[in-house]
């Protein structure tokens, strides 16, 4: 057999090996990985990769190391899952390194981070002065989470005392030209609804190359074709200006009608439209 041949045959298999054992290993380890995942995997590749240049002879001890190499990695993996002890031995336990304002310098020193350290993950996570951090840990794998003072935190709805709406969050319905149907369906859309709203705006979906509908069921539509404009979605601004219409023809029929009764009704409908738009308002801006 020649040998670039062999060489591809052998690039392949290892390729093969790794996405299986990659997949078994889980996703833990891309997530943000520490140190001994960092090194585990450069230990594997580099298993690897010398047994795809077949420089590890004879090639049977090669595939005994990457494969004693990857069970190792699936063992500990399972283990840490079971056992908090192992996840310390080899990751390290997390350390607070801020408390109430206040550098833990002994802590730094444990873990070997300097003050320049610190100081360039808390900005990082724009927080540039250390007072305003109310508790801060390294977690096993470097990175810094912070708390903030609760007078530096930003404003939300919830402090000003305003209900919001549940989001349901932004759904990808269309990719390459192709509908999906599965987000359609957690929003309670089908297809009909998509195609109509397509209609509208003129545009067939395999002219699109990626379509977004947002909890409000606005339509965002990016097409292959950038040089195309597509109308903004303007559903919310022509509900709010119907509403606000609405509201203002009740006001004026209860100025022009001299008949009580239907001057009240007029005036309560008002009422009660002015108090969706209060709620509403925020929403269909």
């Amino acid at each position: 057999m020649p040998v670039w041949l062999q060489l591809i045959l052998r690039t392949l298999g290892v390729l093969l090996f790794s996405a299986v054992w990659l997949r078994l290993l889980g996703r833990k380890m891309a997530a943000g990985m520490a140190t001994f995942d960092r090194v585990y995997l450069v230990g594997f590749g580099v298993i690897a990769a010398l047994l795809a240049l077949n420089q590890i002879r004879p090639p049977l001890l090669g595939w005994l190391a990457l494969l004693t190499w990857g069970l190792t990695g699936i063992a500990y993996s399972y283990l840490a899952l079971k056992s908090k002890w192992v996840r310390d031995l080899v990751h390290g336990k997390e350390a607070v390194v801020i408390k109430h304002g206040k550098v833990m310098e002994e802590q730094l020193k444990t873990v070997r981070f300097t003050p320049e350290d610190l100081l360039q993950q808390l900005r990082k996570r724009q927080i540039f002065n250390v007072a305003d951090v109310e508790f801060a840990v390294m977690e096993a794998n470097g990175e810094i989470s912070a708390l903030v003072k609760s007078n530096k935190q930003p404003l939300t709805a919830q402090h000003l005392g305003v209900e919001t709406a549940p989001e349901v969050g932004v759904q990808a319905v269309i990719l390459d030209g192709n509908i999906l149907d599965e987000p359609l369906a957690t929003l309670g859309l089908n297809r009909g609804w998509l195609e109509t709203e397509l209609k509208k705006i003129g545009v067939q979906p395999e002219n699109v190359f990626l379509a977004q509908v947002d909890a409000m069921g606005e339509l965002y539509v990016d097409l292959f074709d950038d040089a195309i404009q597509v109308p903004k979605p303007t559903t919310r601004k022509l509900l709010l200006t119907t509403l606000e219409k609405a509201r203002a023809d009740l006001e004026s029929y209860s100025l022009d009608t001299d008949n009580p009764k239907a001057k009240k009704m007029y005036q309560q409908c008002a009422r009660e439209i002015a108090s969706i738009l209060y709620d509403a308002r925020p929403l269909l801006k």
